[in-house]
């Protein structure tokens, strides 16, 4: 008999999101291996055509809930929805704040097996009492999933022995590279991911100054939602390097395909926001490396698992643009070398590999 799956996730295609896209690929993934699955998540654009669309070409059940302006009657309903299904579920997967606090109520009505997945920034909110309330939640849980050792080591108070380290997965279809790169003064270096103080675009912004010194021609391409174009354009122009700025918002997949093969050096220098929000893994890292594009992270959060310093690329303070310097100096002398290593460091996150690791988790005897 098949078993059955819920996943209760925050974010779910075609909206963006990095929660989104890997709650997908795990709802993909095991509906590929023949479960029965079931996805609980908002509807965010306003007519619903768009993920309609979407929902159809999926082969796993997907319960879409409207956002109401009245935010806690679009709440009632998630959880109404996750009652529902939770009925017939062999397994719960919870992924996202307000996913772990469904889950955690659910398990006090249906017995089954939970699992949260952590990503890092549900477990720094700063409100005490949702902070509190996240900490109670997880102690539902039969076992947590934590996208890497730094979000691990966010979790207190919980036995080690319910905890397991998967990282994210990726899925990113590549174009033959057939002709090694050759870099110039002229170098294009790339962010993915909304534009927001935990994404770090304003880190990079403030280095360039010193790095045009020595590469002139710079450039520096942002792809995502465009949330805080206006402060990074305004920070372009107070250091003198408005110049060297260059939005593309939000891209199809071609043409993002397009611009990371123009890029050089991929770079995220992300840091712990004002709210609480964190760099959990840093996926879009791994895309960059899978067209041979080496990248540089921060210290201090989940990007020290997706970058292998000093072979797929390198790992800095976020804060530190001689630091940033010296890093992208290191990549560009030795960038052959970095190039190979990027596309082979990804073959360590393969959906085929990590979806295997789930099944580890979820469908193991409880104790």
């Amino acid at each position: 008999m098949k078993k059955s799956i819920l996943i209760l996730t925050s974010e779910f295609p075609p909206q963006p999101g990095g929660i989104g896209n890997h709650a997908h690929q795990l709802a993909k993934r095991l509906a590929n291996l023949e479960y029965d699955v079931c996805v609980v998540c908002d509807r965010r654009s306003k007519t619903g055509e768009e993920e309609q669309l979407f929902d159809q070409r999926q082969d796993f059940k997907v319960v879409r809930i409207s956002r109401s302006k009245w935010l806690v009657w679009s709440y009632f309903q998630r959880i109404r929805h996750a009652f529902r299904e939770a009925g017939n579920a062999d397994v719960v997967l919870a992924s996202g704040k307000f996913s772990l606090w469904q889950g955690s109520l659910i398990s006090r009505f249906i017995k089954t097996k939970y699992v949260a997945v952590l990503h890092g920034s549900e477990l720094l909110l700063p409100n005490p009492v949702l902070h509190s309330l996240t900490h109670r939640s997880l102690k539902r849980f039969d076992r947590l999933i934590a996208v890497s050792r730094y979000t691990r080591s966010l979790v207190k108070g919980i036995n080690s022995e319910k905890i397991t380290v998967i990282p994210n997965g990726f899925k990113v279809q590549v174009p033959e590279i057939k002709e090694e790169k050759v870099i110039s003064s002229s170098l294009r270096l790339i962010t993915v991911g909304n534009l927001t103080e935990r994404k770090g675009q304003h880190n990079v912004i403030r280095a360039l100054p010193l790095l045009k010194k020595q590469w002139p021609g710079l450039e520096y391409h942002m792809i995502g939602i465009p949330t805080d174009r206006e402060y990074l354009e305004n920070l372009g122009r107070k250091l003198g390097v408005e110049d060297a700025l260059i939005f593309h918002g939000r891209v199809s997949d071609s043409r993002m395909q397009e611009l990371l093969t123009a890029a050089d050096v991929f770079v995220m220098l992300s840091q712990k926001a004002a709210d609480g929000d964190v760099e959990g893994f840093g996926i879009a890292i791994l895309e960059a490396n899978a067209f041979g594009l080496p990248t540089i992270g921060s210290l201090g959060c989940g990007i020290e698992d997706a970058i292998c310093d000093g072979y797929s690329g390198r790992l800095i303070r976020h804060d530190d643009p001689e630091a940033y310097q010296a890093a992208l100096s290191d990549i560009l002398e030795n960038y052959p070398v970095y190039s190979r290593n990027a596309v082979n460091w990804t073959t360590n996150f393969s959906w085929d590999r990590i979806i295997k690791d789930y099944l580890r988790v979820i469908m193991e005897e409880q104790g």
